[in-house]
């Protein structure tokens, strides 16, 4: 495997003196900024609060370590690994909303955002053949007990960034922030400008993006590859665009339609973009630039 999605987008964001604090059009009193810097869903993620107060600093924080703890694939306390292992669950609130809002997407995307797709990918990771019976979002049953299908297992990978980034978001509007800018592996904006770089694994710095009250996620198949096809699966379709970058009001939003959008033509972008209210930034395979 090459460099993976989440240290690309980490590297995005701190190319080219990319991230700046908000800028104001007068001079106004300073405020005291309360910045965290960890580890995080296997990337480098932080805080900046202008202003604000270190108990907001904190809740964030334990907000972010709660649900990375309930939707890990890779610790089997957690409750996406324990759906995965049993094949049904009564979910917690979190993973409920954040199934619901998988659902949307996939809804929203014809199909193309799937997060059923973590056995095919657990299966080209380990050398193994495709059930193709194991895919597909019309399987999940989300009842009160949320059920997978037969052999089924789930991926938040493609979401679940963008979702904690919202949560955090949220914490910091019931402290009153009105300047923060939040990065776990998605960024969300509260006031700003904050300005921030969109770069392409293989063709670089291709332009950056003035985010205000805002969200913006970005996707890029070939920024990690997986035996011989990119870590952006589905069975019935491949990656059109080398990367994807998706202004939207919330980071889950932006992070499920960056991932999906990769596999849509032209049009389905346009119309998609449409339909969500959310601006897009395409980079072709020729490193050709354009906006939707």
């Amino acid at each position: 495997m090459t460099l993976s999605r989440r240290r690309f987008i980490a590297i995005t964001a701190a190319a080219v003196g990319t991230v700046a604090g908000p800028s104001t059009a007068a001079p106004r009193r300073a405020q005291e900024v309360y910045e965290w810097t960890g580890r995080a869903l296997g990337a480098d993620v932080s805080i900046e609060l202008y202003g604000g107060s270190q108990a907001a600093l904190d809740e964030s924080i334990q907000t972010l370590r709660k649900l990375e703890a309930s939707f890990s694939l890779f610790d089997p306390a957690s409750e996406l690994a324990r759906l995965n292992a049993a094949g049904r669950i009564n979910p917690s609130a979190d993973l409920r909303a954040i199934l619901a809002a998988c659902d949307t997407a996939n809804r929203l995307t014809f199909g193309l955002f799937d997060p059923t797709i973590q056995a095919a990918w657990r299966a080209t990771a380990d050398g193994k053949p495709i059930d193709p019976d194991t895919f597909g979002w019309h399987q999940v049953s989300l009842a009160d007990t949320v059920e997978l299908g037969a052999g089924q297992s789930l991926t938040l990978n493609g979401i679940a960034q963008g979702f904690i980034t919202d949560r955090v978001r949220e914490v910091l509007d019931r402290h009153g922030l009105t300047q923060a800018l939040i990065n776990i592996g998605e960024h969300s904006a509260i006031g700003g400008p904050f300005k921030l770089a969109i770069a392409d694994p293989t063709y670089g710095y291709v332009g950056h993006r003035s985010l205000r009250n805002g969200a913006i996620a970005t996707s890029s198949p070939r920024a990690m590859h997986l035996k011989e096809t990119t870590h952006i699966m589905h069975p019935d379709a491949k990656p059109v665009w080398s990367t994807v970058s998706v202004e939207a009001a919330t980071a889950a939003r932006a992070d499920a339609l960056s991932t999906a959008m990769c596999l849509m033509t032209l049009e389905q972008v346009w119309i998609v973009a449409r339909l969500a209210s959310v601006k897009v930034i395409l980079v072709d395979e020729d490193g050709d630039l354009m906006t939707v």
